[in-house]
């Protein structure tokens, strides 16, 4: 859930997930539209669906208790290798590197002198991130909490603390005397009109229904004054349908899937 959203829109919705589904066994016995409706407006819902569907490997692989093991936690569907790397650290006490937007900002400024990483992350990060883990495994935990609060709540993007930071002393960015960004321009990402928009205009009006919805419906919900361009709507149901996230019923109906 903390994946690309920040924790004050995740934690209504994560807590409401712990209260509904408590247990891995029982969000996996769940149909999968209910791991989508209860999504709620995060974003990005094909994480909903991957969830579930981890849920499902858990009860299957691992007796419906959530493994230890690094390995067996990539194996999951849609763990990738920061997930994998989280859980097994902050769940488990275990020596990861956990490379978040934060924690790359951090280590750009303190170590490398730059205000902001590299747009995607490199190998170089990943071996840097590497080899400034503590090697004791309680230390290394530890430590990528406190480099990752270090980022959100001090090392921030636009307006950093640094009179507050405990190792503002050693940051390699500060004693270069902050220089400005010089690499390409970073992009906000655009919303209004865009395909995630309308994916989540459309998603949405299925999330409030209990019923299915004609494509009439759908068009009342998202109408034609809403799009960039002729087709769009259509376009995006598809797509939405083919994710997983929207099941097709007869006579043009359309519902989360069951």
């Amino acid at each position: 859930m903390l994946q690309q959203t920040p924790v004050s829109r995740v934690l209504p919705i994560w807590h409401e997930w712990v209260e509904r589904w408590p247990e891995p066994a029982d969000l996996a016995a769940a149909p999968p539209g209910e791991a989508i409706r209860h999504w709620g407006r995060l974003g990005y819902p094909r994480r909903a669906l991957r969830l579930h569907q981890a849920a499902q490997a858990i009860v299957e692989r691992h007796g419906g208790v959530v493994p230890s093991d690094h390995a067996e936690l990539l194996a999951l569907p849609g763990i990738g290798s920061y997930t994998a790397a989280a859980v097994a650290s902050f769940a488990f006490g275990q020596r990861h590197a956990v490379l978040d937007t934060n924690v790359r900002r951090v280590f750009a400024r303190a170590v490398t002198g730059i205000e902001y990483p590299p747009v995607a992350t490199t190998a170089a990060e990943t071996r840097l991130a590497t080899e400034l883990l503590p090697k004791e495994d309680a230390r290394a935990a530890r430590w990528a909490v406190a480099v990752m609060e270090l980022g959100a709540l001090v090392c921030t993007a636009r307006s950093p603390k640094c009179a507050a930071c405990p190792i503002a002393d050693q940051c390699a960015w500060r004693l270069a005397g902050s220089p400005p960004h010089s690499g390409p321009a970073r992009k906000g990402q655009a919303w209004a009109g865009t395909d995630r928009q309308i994916r989540g205009a459309l998603l949405a009006a299925l999330r409030v229904s209990r019923e299915p919805l004609s494509h009439p419906q759908l068009v009342i919900e998202v109408p034609d004054s809403a799009l960039r361009e002729p087709g769009q709507r259509s376009r995006c149901l598809a797509g939405l349908i083919e994710d997983g996230l929207v099941e097709p019923l007869a006579g043009e109906r359309y519902q989360l899937p069951a």
